[in-house]
């Protein structure tokens, strides 16, 4: 049986950070979060019983404030994808994002922003929890 996908949140806000991770789980990734770039730092890219992070939810705040630790966080991951929640009125960041999704955004948008860039495996299609 392969592992689910992992997925990494970025995300200042908690309670958004939470209702996005618990989604994603919904589904059937294995979704991790951060407060910050500090944080993110943290997860390893491989860990026993887990996936690999293949591909990273991050808000625009968090990716403005902290590019170069973003970069060396997905060099570290071996390069995931990169999913920017971006500012509806401002212009993006240059990044190495592989989707932007523009605020106002809801978590099922989120969901299905993370599917169209990594669709699950059929047996991953199931709650993890």
């Amino acid at each position: 049986m392969s592992l689910p996908p992992r997925i990494l949140v970025i995300m200042s806000d908690q309670s958004r950070r939470a209702l996005i991770r618990a989604a994603l789980r919904e589904v059937g990734y294995d979704a991790i979060g951060a407060s910050d770039m500090d944080e993110a730092r943290r997860y390893r890219a491989i860990e026993p019983g887990r996936g690999t992070v293949q591909l990273v939810v991050v808000d625009q705040d968090n990716a403005v404030r902290e590019m170069a630790e973003l970069r060396e966080i997905l060099a570290s991951h071996h390069g995931p994808r990169v999913v920017l929640l971006a500012h509806a009125t401002h212009e993006p960041p240059a990044g190495p994002w592989s989707r932007i999704v523009r605020r106002p955004v809801s978590v099922e948008d989120v969901v299905a922003a993370v599917r169209s860039e990594l669709p699950l495996p059929e047996q991953s299609r199931n709650p993890l929890d």
